[in-house]
């Protein structure tokens, strides 16, 4: 398993509380509202598909009460066939606001989070273009024309690249649940954030701690997802006729 940059330099108890207290503050800087971005079509469509492959893959921590919040969390908050557009922005502006007064690797998780999202629309425009151009796909995506959309892009690395960044981010919220004043000053934080604009951040942040916090630890989830994903790209890669025929123990299932 690849190493992870973000919790060798996961931002200390002190430097998290500083963070958070910004947040209680309301000083994320002046909120904008700003016009979505619709999906486009095809992206819209690729994104359904896989939305609806992972829920397929993950059924069972879906069926787990211990993992479905987690897992309902990636599955609407992570990727989502949905415009992200205000709770981006409003993730970059509170970055770009408050690196100035609190320590870089206190705000880790939202530059993380800023550049999964970029990578992760840039993947997909991508796939989504061979698939309507080169495979000839219009209302509907198979399995195969996914499989041979990802071969056709041939960028294994990159996207092995976006499962650890999405594991990361992962590890990272799941140290921060543990720390004692993180639930507390995110309640506190709730209605000045509100009142100041930033409810899309604020809901998101809130999500995000109570699903992993509801968990009780994350390794099981975070390494079984990483191990299923990782091994459907090494199926896609080579060829297998279901690459995606992964079972619930994250074992492959059918020919090798």
């Amino acid at each position: 398993m690849s190493k992870d940059p973000i919790n060798r330099d996961a931002p200390s108890a002190r430097e998290a509380a500083r963070l958070l207290a910004r947040l209680v503050e309301g000083r994320p800087g002046i909120h904008e509202r700003i016009e979505g971005t619709p999906l486009q079509p095809a992206v819209r469509l690729l994104r359904e598909w896989q939305s609806a492959r992972l829920a397929r893959t993950h059924q069972d921590f879906l069926s787990d009460p211990r993992y479905r919040p987690a897992t309902e969390f990636f599955l609407s908050d992570v990727y989502a066939p949905r415009d992200f557009s205000q709770r981006n922005h409003d993730i970059q502006k509170a970055y770009d606001s408050m690196r100035k007064a609190v320590p870089e690797r206190a705000l880790q998780a939202l530059a993380q989070t800023i550049e999964l999202h970029d990578f992760t629309n840039d993947l997909d425009a991508r796939l989504a273009a061979v698939l309507v151009v080169n495979l000839g796909v219009t209302d509907t995506i198979t399995p195969e024309q996914h499989a041979e959309g990802y071969r056709r892009c041939d960028n294994y690395d990159d996207r092995v690249r976006q499962i650890d960044m999405i594991i990361g981010i992962g590890r990272n919220v799941d140290r921060l649940v543990r720390l004692p004043f993180v639930g507390l000053t995110l309640r506190l934080a709730h209605v000045p954030a509100n009142l100041a604009g930033w409810h899309e951040l604020q809901d998101f942040l809130e999500r995000g701690f109570s699903a992993f916090k509801h968990m009780n630890g994350a390794d099981s989830f975070l390494n079984t997802v990483a191990d299923r994903e990782r091994s459907i790209l090494d199926r896609i890669y080579a060829g297998h006729p279901e690459p995606f025929a992964i079972g619930a123990a994250g074992r492959p299932q059918g020919p090798a």
